[in-house]
């Protein structure tokens, strides 16, 4: 680890352990003790009863109070301790820490507002000063996820970050404002007579924020279970699709088939019947409607493994016949388009759709003949092997009968050619990045060896998807990049739960009265007691990748097979320029998309089924990564932009403040309380 970021994340500690320690070594009394217990509830429970609002949360409010009301080291362990324990339900990581420091700083801040105006900030300074502390924070929680993702700590790629957090960071200041002004004062007068006294007195001042916590105390359970459903990457694939029952490459992109028959495969290994999702436009409807895109080789293969996962017959679907159309593709000798990916993958699909061993015969043979010496396959026969081909073909093997000799040169060349952080590169010596290690990892399964069982620098590859989950359930691209996460998320989430190809049938979930589906809104799926599967999260989605997206687009779009991927590899090796070169100016026979090294542009197309036709644009470019947290709903399957909820958000906070104000202002009802003594 470098020295500047020991000296971040020493500083943290520092942080954290000098403000517990202020507030334990001042030796609070039990009644200032219980109050910061009481607060610390509080600040809790403000966090999750507006979980289903992006970024507007009571607890920043509720902290700053605290410090201002009962003096900065009360503050900090309020702020401290809401972090922690919320983060029990909202999910922990590395920015716990961060968030615990942060409010901590909030509480102590709040300490400091009171010694500079004695106390007598009135309603208006208090709820300003709310605000800010949002913005302070927000600035806070945007370096801590340059901290701790790595890469290039410069201002300007601090300004990218915070360029893509502003619609929440905004929403979080203006959601403080608002509660501050409705029942800030009331809160302070409250928190001081306690420190006084054990007195309680309910007073018309109390009437605004009881009345807030009511209209908000009904959605605590559902945004909850809605957190931590779509922190999970079942939930997280469930809320990126679209309203047509499609999948873009990433959230809010616009469909194609191409991605969504990744997403369905994606769901068929963590157990989740696509059919469940949605009760009209469902995954499999939409396929349906855009058939007519389904042509290439890759397309058939893709959409069949989809189909039959969700119980559906490839043979009878929108009028065609996908088997017999993919059967009828085969080449002399056995191959399907002269390729490793997509002969894989056409044993894969014909096995899922019940064709014998025996009839796969000739392309076994033909994958066979096609290993390199090394033991490894390329995207073509001859080319320099690379760990998607080798992943795809080791599968194929397997689907087609092939021996255990047959598959252990296979497990070698992935053990030989695994990185020390456990993850598998494009090609070459490239970084590592997700889709590469899941084709890796399934290929592994399918030969019968323990993923966990192969390790490089003490980490296997369940452990690298397990670092490139962020917070919200969804998998990174690699360390520096977070492009077409539905597409990566899809392929990694396969590898997680150990499920190589084809996927058997899933059972649809049972149907409750009323003709709803258990569907959508699951909360399961990582499948596998794997550290890749269950595993642990990077940074809070609010990404450092500030580069672009261009959706697929029209028929044939990312065709999802012997593509770019793993030809770019190849290409970029030694003694394959020659081929590398003529597979980019041939489209069909390998891929039509160019991979800049610096940004990372290729789109990881997997080593599996499909080629890219003439006609086709895969998807270039880095995808920009959906700048959510943990908390964030996502947007359902509606399909609706992220701004809209903000927006939707901070209108209804709003409208509560103001409701609440006009009823304190207009005398409403106050119930006559005693003094408790």
């Amino acid at each position: 680890m470098i020295p500047w970021r020991i000296a971040v994340f020493v500083l943290l500690g520092l942080v954290l352990a000098g403000g517990l320690a202020w507030y334990e070594r001042s030796k609070p009394p039990s009644r200032t003790v219980a109050l910061v217990a009481a607060l610390a509830a509080l600040a809790v429970a403000g966090r999750l009863a507006f979980a289903p609002i992006p970024n507007v949360q009571a607890t920043t409010d509720i902290v700053l109070i605290t410090g201002y009301a009962v003096g900065g080291g009360p503050g900090f362990a309020v702020g401290a301790l809401g972090a922690l324990v919320s983060n029990i339900w909202l999910g922990q990581g590395p920015w716990t820490p961060w968030e615990m420091a942060g409010w901590g700083l909030v509480g102590v801040g709040g300490a400091g507002l009171a010694a500079l105006t004695r106390r007598r900030l009135g309603r208006l300074g208090l709820a300003v000063a709310c605000a800010l502390a949002g913005l302070a924070y927000g600035a806070l929680l945007d370096y801590s996820v340059m901290a701790t993702s790595g890469g290039p700590q410069t201002l300007e790629r601090y300004l990218a970050i915070s360029a893509r957090g502003i619609p929440f960071n905004v929403a979080h200041a203006a959601g403080n404002f608002v509660l501050a002004l409705a029942a800030g004062p009331a809160l302070v007068r409250i928190i001081r007579r306690y420190r006084d006294r054990f007195e309680w007195t309910w007073r018309r001042e109390w009437v605004a924020p009881v009345a807030m916590a009511a209209l908000v105390a009904a959605s605590v359970g559902a945004g909850a279970a809605r957190a931590k459903s779509s922190s999970t990457p079942v939930g997280w694939l469930a809320t990126a699709r679209h309203h047509d029952g499609g999948w873009g490459v990433t959230r809010g992109a616009r469909p194609s088939p191409e991605m969504t028959g990744w997403a369905m495969l994606g769901l068929e290994s963590a157990g989740r019947n696509p059919l469940d999702y949605g009760r009209r436009a469902t995954p499999v409807s939409y396929l349906r409607r855009h058939a007519g895109q389904i042509r290439s080789t890759g397309d058939l293969e893709r959409t069949i493994l989809a189909l039959e996962g969700a119980g559906v017959n490839p043979r009878e679907f929108a009028g065609r016949n996908l088997v017999f159309q993919l059967h009828n593709r085969r080449q002399r000798g056995g191959t399907y388009g002269g390729e490793v990916n997509l002969t894989a993958f056409a044993i894969l699909a014909l096995r899922s759709a019940g064709r014998p061993v025996h009839s796969l015969r000739a392309s076994r043979r033909w994958l066979q003949r096609a290993r390199n010496r090394g033991g490894g396959w390329g995207f073509q026969r001859g080319v320099a092997s690379d760990p998607d081909s080798t992943g795809a073909a080791l599968q194929g093997l397997a689907a087609a009968g092939a021996g255990e000799r047959a598959l252990r040169r296979g497990v070698h060349y992935l053990n030989h050619d695994q990185k020390r952080d456990g993850g598998w590169p494009l090609g070459g010596r490239g970084p590592s990045n997700s889709q590469s290690t899941a084709w890796a990892l399934q290929g592994l399964v399918a030969a019968g060896t323990n993923p966990e069982a192969i390790r490089a620098g003490s980490h296997s590859g369940l452990d690298y998807l397990a670092a490139r989950r962020a917070g919200d359930g969804h998998y990174r691209y690699s360390k520096s990049s977070n492009q077409t996460p539905v597409w990566v998320t899809g392929q990694a989430l396969m590898a997680a739960n150990r499920r190589a190809l084809p996927v058997p049938a899933v059972a649809r979930a049972p149907r409750h009265r009323g003709g709803g589906s258990s569907g959508g809104t699951s909360s399961g799926g990582t499948g596998g007691a794997s550290s890749g599967a269950g595993g642990g999260s990077t940074t809070p989605a609010s990404s450092s990748t500030t580069q672009s997206t261009s959706p697929a687009t029209s028929s044939g779009a990312a065709t999802a097979g012997a593509t770019s991927h793993s030809a770019a590899a190849s290409a970029a090796k030694k003694g394959s320029k020659k081929k590398g070169k003529a597979a980019k100016s041939n489209p069909t026979k390998g891929h039509s998309r160019t991979s800049t090294a610096k940004k990372s542009s290729h789109a990881a197309t997997p080593a599996g089924g499909g080629t890219t036709t003439d006609s086709a644009a895969a998807p270039t470019g880095a995808a920009a990564p959906a700048s959510t947290t943990s908390t964030t709903s996502g947007g359902g399957d509606s399909g609706i932009p992220m701004w809209a909820y903000v927006l939707a958000g901070v209108a209804l906070v709003a409208l509560l403040g103001v409701g609440g104000v006009w009823w304190y202002r207009s005398g409403g009802w106050v119930p006559p309380m005693p003094h408790l003594r």
